[in-house]
Order: C-alpha cells, then sequence, then structure tokens
C-alpha cells in the first residue's frame, strides 16, 4: 500500500469503516502513555487518598478500561474489538507528574492502538475531573502510542 492510499476512504471519497473481512486473526498487542502535570499537594493529597471524591487512581483505573471497551462507539471508524485484556498503572516523579500507562491486548483482524490510547486520556480525564475542585491548572500531556506488537505492519516502537 502507498503511504497516500488511505484505506478509510470510499470511492466517493468519504469516510469508511476498513474492510478486514480477509485478515487473519492474530495476537496484537499496544502500550500507550499520557501524562497529568498537577500542583505538588494535588499529587500528596492523590496518595493520601485525601481527595473529596474519594480514591482517585482506583477510579482513574476503572475508568480507562472501560474506555478501552468503549472506544468503537466514540471513535466513528474504529472496529468493535473483543478486547482480552486491560490494564491500566501509574507512575509519578514525587513531585508534580503522574504518568499513566495502559496495555491492551486482542486476539482478532485489527490492532488496539486506539483502545490503549483512549484508556490513558479517559483515566488522566477521569484524574482531571476528580481534582480539578482544588487544581484547575492541571495539564494533560503527551499522550502517544508507546509501542504495538502484531498484525501486518508488525511491531512499533516510538522513539524514545
Amino acid at each position: 500500500m502507498e503511504k497516500d492510499d488511505l484505506t478509510h476512504f470510499n470511492e466517493e471519497k468519504r469516510a469508511k469503516m476498513v474492510d478486514v473481512t480477509s485478515k487473519s486473526e492474530t495476537k496484537r498487542r499496544a502500550i500507550a502513555r499520557a501524562t497529568i502535570h498537577m500542583n505538588e499537594e494535588t499529587l500528596a493529597r492523590i496518595h493520601a487518598g485525601k481527595m473529596a471524591k474519594g480514591d482517585v487512581l482506583a477510579v482513574a483505573q476503572v475508568a480507562g478500561i472501560m474506555a478501552a471497551k468503549k472506544t468503537s462507539e466514540l471513535i466513528p471508524m474504529c472496529h468493535p474489538i473483543m478486547t482480552t485484556k486491560a490494564d491500566i498503572s501509574f507512575e509519578d516523579d514525587g513531585e508534580t507528574a503522574l504518568t499513566i500507562t495502559s496495555e491492551v491486548v486482542t486476539v482478532g483482524k485489527t490492532g488496539v492502538e486506539m483502545e490503549a490510547l483512549t484508556a490513558v486520556t479517559i483515566a488522566a480525564l477521569t484524574i482531571y475531573d476528580m481534582c480539578k475542585a482544588m487544581d484547575k491548572g492541571m495539564k494533560i500531556e503527551k499522550t502517544y502510542l508507546v509501542e504495538k506488537t502484531g498484525g501486518k505492519s508488525g511491531t512499533f516502537k516510538a522513539e524514545a
């Protein structure tokens, strides 16, 4: 396929869902990451479990997993995918940045990059929602695909 030969358009140059009927089912995995920056006090209160709306990371984790499962309902040309694994993890720098990582796996005819990206985005938005009363200046930044494996195009790893 030529780089400019986009498969998301029909003969009338209108959007369509790509035909994956003839593709083989393979194991596909994607990892995505997003970072949310906040005040030190906000991050400390998240870790102390002292946010008014409850356990921020537990709620964000569930929100991210649910988002991965609902991606085809949010992104118009995404295929519904039978997700076989969705996990969310958190790592912070001990000061003001909280990094969210998702891993999504399936065995199917199309990849799970959009599911992994949607998972970290919704987890970050959930953190924002749960903490906005004390820190409206939070910034969600650097959302990206870290790695994907499987499928016709093979492995992709983001440059460090």
